[in-house]
């Protein structure tokens, strides 16, 4: 009898080829979309996800002559794997993965473009992501990415993409609380869908507005807008803080894919634990402090 390949053991091997670059909430969908097909009885590994630069030249040299940053990156021994220089590719962003098939036991890759394989992409799909199976100048079946509708130069300029939580067919159970608290206790009437959208952000703005106002007097517009006066007016929290600004915090973060516990306004191990990870994650200072580069982060 063939033992059965444990989940624990994708998702392992899935986070460790993604690396330490990847958007939060692209890897969080990544895992989601493991285990959603787990429980179909399809087996799925992430083989790549965060490439630096450097990464991008030597993949594109495979096959041609290439000098990038002085560099030569060329290997005529290999055939052409892509035709995005450094730069050029989403991956080099945090917001793209490939992903393969493996058999039952977890011993063998499969890279057969079947129903199963199919069926994957449509999970992907379903959580946010586009796949490259359904592009029509070059098909790249085990690519997906979500873009946030940005383009590389946009990104090379330092814009963030807004990217929202992954969806889920009843919607997240957590959000639609929090979406609950928001509209009762600042007065909003966002839609109680359990997905992080646009306007669900907005009214966490607003919540901190509200607060921001009420304890530290700082006469903010409340508008729902992370404009520079709200960046400006926000307060360093730590743990310890009990508050609602604290609830602010373990709301965006559970937003962004990193559970902090139960969302009670304590600012406990939970809350510091997934603010660290959430921090790592972000590759900004790591320094358990909720202060203003980690909301601009959250809400930028």
């Amino acid at each position: 009898m063939k033992v059965k390949v444990a989940l624990r053991i994708l998702l392992e091997r899935s986070v460790k080829k993604m690396g330490k670059g990847m958007n939060p909430i692209v890897k969080a969908a990544a895992l989601e979309m493991i285990e959603r097909a787990y429980n179909e009885g399809i087996y799925v590994q992430i083989s790549a996800g965060y490439r630096s630069l450097e990464e991008q030249a030597s993949l594109y040299g495979q096959g041609r002559v290439y000098i990038y940053n002085g560099k030569n990156y060329s290997n005529l021994a290999k055939p052409n794997v892509t035709n995005a220089k450094p730069g050029q590719s989403y991956h080099n962003f945090g917001l793209a993965i490939d992903f393969f098939i493996v058999s039952d036991d977890g011993k063998k890759a499969i890279w057969t473009v079947n129903s199963k394989w199919q069926r994957v992409a449509a999970i992907g799909k379903e959580l946010g992501f586009i796949w490259g199976g359904d592009w029509s100048s070059f098909k790249d079946y085990p690519h997906l990415e979500m873009t946030g509708g940005l383009s590389y130069k946009q990104l090379q300029a330092g814009k963030k993409p807004y990217i929202t939580s992954p969806k889920t067919s009843k919607g997240d159970g957590h959000i639609m609380s929090i979406q609950k608290t928001i509209n009762s206790r600042y007065k909003t009437s966002i839609a109680v869908d359990g997905v992080y959208g646009p306007k669900t952000r907005s009214a966490l703005i607003k919540g901190l507005q509200v607060e921001l106002n009420k304890q530290f007097n700082k006469k903010l517009v409340v508008d729902g807008k992370w404009g520079p006066k709200t960046k400006t007016a926000v307060i360093t929290i730590k743990k310890g803080a009990s508050c609602n600004i604290t609830w602010i915090l373990q709301a965006a973060l559970y937003m962004k894919g990193f559970n902090p516990g139960t969302l009670d306004g304590e600012f406990g191990e939970k809350t510091e634990a997934a603010l660290y990870k959430y921090q790592k994650a972000s590759r900004i200072s790591a320094d358990k402090l909720a202060g203003k580069v980690t909301w601009n982060e959250l809400f930028a």
